[in-house]
């Protein structure tokens, strides 16, 4: 058991001590409710945030009165987001009622309670109002390109960075993480590969003035073979090995 606890936190001070009303239930239920972390919550940011939302709610509930999971009502869910509404944001009570949710669908999923008390409690409201992005148009995206000179190898790799993410929509580190080996002939066409956030990878056939533009940098600079070197570089390159 101190084994599994040692594995709810990445950091030994955010260690879950498992709550009283926990270790009443049981060897199954201690063992459902340090799953949820363990195994349910992959994210090591998220699992620390849920750790404290949990310990807190399960603390206040022991100092309540309340003796058993069980016995945790909707009312009592209520009740400590209504006070917690007093001293945090609603960012955070937010995050914890989200964390009581899922902890609790977890629990009853596993036959450790009958029913979710914080299922039907309602959090403080809380909105944000961002700007739109604001996106070029084709014409904006074709005059800022023509305006590139190709006085330079420099000057030719920044305009095929800006082509790549003018013509792909790709976030600015799945261009920079290029390889020349990314840009490859298939079929009659030429096509990138690009690794998105999570492992995602897209790949998808060049617009030819795309083709173009990479063509005339990957020239210029000498990088054909380097299959495996970085696409964009810097000066003072050297091929890989």
């Amino acid at each position: 058991m101190d084994d599994m606890l040692a594995l709810v936190a990445p950091q030994e001070e955010s260690r879950l001590s498992l709550p009283v009303l926990v270790g009443r239930e049981g060897e199954s239920a201690r063992r459902r409710f340090l799953e949820f972390f363990t195994v349910h919550i992959r994210n090591l940011n998220t699992r620390a945030a849920y750790t404290h939302a949990a310990e807190l709610f399960l603390s206040w509930c022991e100092a309540s009165g309340i003796s058993e999971l069980r016995a945790i009502q909707p009312v009592h869910v209520a009740g400590y987001i209504e006070q917690l509404q007093k001293e945090r944001s609603a960012p955070t009570v937010k995050q914890h009622l989200a964390c009581l949710r899922m902890l609790f669908d977890w629990l009853v999923t596993g036959q450790v309670m009958p029913s979710n008390p914080a299922h039907s409690v309602r959090g403080p409201r809380h909105s944000v109002t961002k700007g739109a992005t604001p996106v070029i148009s084709s014409e904006e995206a074709r005059d800022l390109l023509d305006s590139m000179d190709e006085t330079s190898v420099v000057r030719l790799r920044d305009r095929a960075l800006v082509a790549v993410m003018a013509f792909t929509f790709a976030r600015v580190s799945a261009v920079v993480d290029l390889k020349v080996e990314d840009y490859y002939p298939q079929s009659k066409r030429w096509w990138l590969r690009l690794r998105e956030k999570n492992g995602k990878v897209n790949q998808m056939p060049c617009h030819h003035k795309l083709e173009a533009y990479l063509d005339a940098y990957i020239a210029a600079a000498g990088i054909r073979e380097d299959k495996k070197g970085r696409a964009p570089r810097s000066r003072g390159w050297t091929t890989s090995t």
